[in-house]
């Protein structure tokens, strides 16, 4: 009975030491905050057409200051279901090492440009038109260009974001 009355003392002493809980706000650590190296989101501003028929809109990027990478390539994923000619293991394109400049800010025009260009040309092939949902993520830029779903996951720097666009296709007609 002693060793019960005592096991109920320290209980109950232990619980009043908690104090209230209640009352304190939750607090997100700094390391719970960076599971990935780069946070990117796509610009709320209107794009400026680009002449391949496809405008991604500008891309704003935060990165951890613990993992910077100087260089980055980027990993675009589209929806071609519906097209004419669509080839399901390849609608992605894994672009060429870029420059990524501090902790903050936008990518390049010039970066965007390419990006813009090289999914156009798929989408012209694939006889795309209208609409088309875009996904993308920013991977290692040491990533192969024929990378398999695995080592697209192994060398990612961040979240994937996505969002639709409007493709006009300067060879509609010929679809």
């Amino acid at each position: 009975m002693t060793k019960g009355l005592i096991l109920s003392l320290v209980g109950l002493g232990f619980l009043a030491g908690c104090g209230n809980l209640g009352n304190k706000p939750f607090e997100v650590s700094a390391a719970a905050k960076w599971k990935i190296p780069y946070h990117i989101e796509f610009d709320t501003k209107a794009a400026t057409p680009n002449p391949s028929g496809l405008t991604i809109p500008a891309i704003i990027y935060t990165a951890n200051p613990k993992a910077l990478e100087r260089r980055a390539s980027m990993v675009v994923r589209f929806d071609a279901t519906g097209t004419k000619t669509d080839q399901p293991g390849k609608n992605q394109v894994i672009m060429s090492p870029f420059d990524v400049p501090g902790s903050a800010g936008n990518l390049s025009q010039t970066t965007m440009d390419l990006v813009n260009g090289k999914v156009a040309k798929l989408l012209v092939d694939r006889c795309a038109n209208g609409k088309v949902k875009i996904n993308l993520a920013f991977v290692r830029s040491s990533i192969k260009p024929d990378a398999t779903e695995a080592e697209i996951n192994a060398k990612r720097l961040s979240d994937w974001i996505s969002t639709e666009v409007v493709f006009k296709n300067p060879r509609s007609k010929k679809c």
